[in-house]
């Protein structure tokens, strides 16, 4: 009996005991990280000691401890340094058209060349030259000073040249919806005119604003005052007043001109503009209809012209008055949280009126009265169709193109359009990378019209803090 139950009883105490070491080896393994918590643990401690006697020794005649010290002085260095930023801006070109011709190029009736530098601005276009350019390096740099006003400057850096952009002020807390801004910064004029060009949807500015405004828009010192009205939805008014430094349409500065092309003859002085010379009234409103955002708006720009081309292989000078019109549409629709389609369009039309003073064959000099009646669009959609990933197609048109000296129309050429089709990747925020294609057939040298086959491979990258850019 006693052989039986203890052969029954067997198995359970072998299984107890290989339970009862397993178990031991699991309150080891235990032991161990309690331990090694332990440690870490003495570890801080002797840290938080280290701490607490540094602190000590730092401790200034009034006791209190200096990282609080130095959190609640108003004072304190580290909260007055401003956002900064740097973004560089550079692209490789293909085109058909040769450097030296494309230097030579104009869009009749609007300027003598793209390489034209009479706006005051030493440095190249951008995307100027076939193969590599480095188009821009930008510096941005902007704090809030006090409760009452921000302060920005954009720095623009090329090759060879450093020039202030942007340096302005904007009042942060007028009452009534008022804001006012001051210094040298881009008009509010359109849509386009205000925003960088690393904020641009397309490698290159729209054909109407390159050839009516120039290579760097409507950007001007002055100030600028916008109400912005108590509405469901947003609408802002604004006025802004300038000196009038841009020569294709506004220059403040007079010149003199002699009567004869030799410099023999009688000297006439037609005197500078009074100044301010620029102004602009703009009206914008926006609404929202469910997930789509419109934006429109008026502008306006007028002002007195002084253009002092004198001593240029083809002597010539104009002194009148010019008027600037625009408007602007943009449709944005959210499609989720990334994807959207964006249509977006403008017209300008200008008017400009006066007197051109030129010499004839004889050497002589000859006043004509001179009329300018000149306007174009351009319109573009862009499609996100990936959080990194957009394309987009663009269509430029200068429909009007009317030059009429001493009543007589010049019958210059008034069908001048471009075709751009972009797509662009953005590894994240901070980078961009296009490719576009542009068709242009609004290039002229002499009489023959060039058509311009243009690839443009273009990087764009920031570092730094830099404002959100408006929508």
């Amino acid at each position: 009996m006693k052989k039986y139950l203890i052969t029954a009883l067997l198995p359970i105490f072998t299984a107890t005991a290989s339970e009862l070491d397993e178990l031991k080896k699991q309150i080891q393994q235990q032991q161990e990280i309690i331990q090694q918590l332990q440690e870490k643990v003495k570890q801080l401690q002797e840290q938080q000691e280290v701490i607490q006697q540094t602190q000590e020794k730092l401790k200034n005649v009034d006791g209190r401890d200096p990282i609080e010290k130095v959190l609640s002085n108003p004072f304190s260095q580290a909260k007055f340094v401003p956002d900064i930023s740097l973004i560089l801006d550079t692209s490789f070109v293909s085109r058909n058209l040769t450097d030296d011709t494309y230097r030579q190029v104009n869009i009749p009736g609007f300027n003598h060349g793209l390489f034209d530098m009479h706006d005051g601005h030493g440095h190249m276009p951008y995307n100027a030259e076939r193969g590599f350019n480095l188009n821009y390096a930008e510096m941005y740099v902007a704090s809030t000073v006090d409760p009452y006003f921000d302060l920005v400057g954009v720095f623009h850096l090329s090759e060879n040249d450093f020039e202030i952009e942007e340096a302005y002020f904007k009042t942060r807390s007028l009452p009534y919806n008022l804001a006012v801004k001051g210094g040298k910064f881009y008009s509010e004029f359109g849509r386009l005119n205000k925003f960088h060009h690393h904020v641009w949807d397309f490698a290159d500015a729209p054909l109407i604003y390159s050839a009516v405004f120039g290579e760097h828009n409507l950007l001007e010192k002055g100030a600028q005052i916008t109400w912005l009205a108590p509405t469901p939805f947003f609408l802002m008014l604004g006025a802004e007043a300038f000196q009038g430094d841009n020569e294709n349409n506004f220059n403040r500065t007079g010149f003199t001109v002699n009567t004869k092309k030799d410099g023999s003859g009688d000297n006439i002085k037609i005197s500078d503009t009074k100044k301010p010379n620029l102004y602009v009234l703009f009206i914008k409103p926006s609404f929202d209809i469910g997930n789509t955002s419109i934006l429109t708006g008026v502008s306006y720009a007028f002002g007195k012209t002084r253009i002092d081309h004198l001593e240029d292989e083809d002597p010539h000078a104009f002194a009148g008055d010019t008027k600037i019109l625009g408007f602007e549409f943009t449709a944005k629709h959210l499609l989720d949280s990334y994807r959207y389609l964006q249509l977006q369009g403008e017209y300008i039309y200008r008017k400009t009126d006066g007197s051109k003073f030129a010499y004839n064959n004889a050497g002589n000099l000859v006043t004509v009265p001179l009329e300018k009646k000149q306007g174009g669009f351009y319109v573009q959609g862009i499609y996100k169709f990936d959080q990194r990933w957009r394309v987009g197609l663009r269509y430029d048109l200068i429909n009007k193109n009317d030059v009429i000296a001493k009543g007589k129309n010049q019958n210059l050429p008034d069908n001048l359009y471009r075709y751009s089709a972009m797509i662009d990747f953005l590894p994240s925020e901070f980078s961009r990378i296009r490719l576009q294609y542009n068709y242009d057939k609004s290039l002229f040298l002499g009489s023959e019209r060039k058509t311009n086959h243009e690839i443009i491979l273009q990087f764009n990258l920031a570092i730094g803090a830099h404002g959100a850019h408006g929508f």
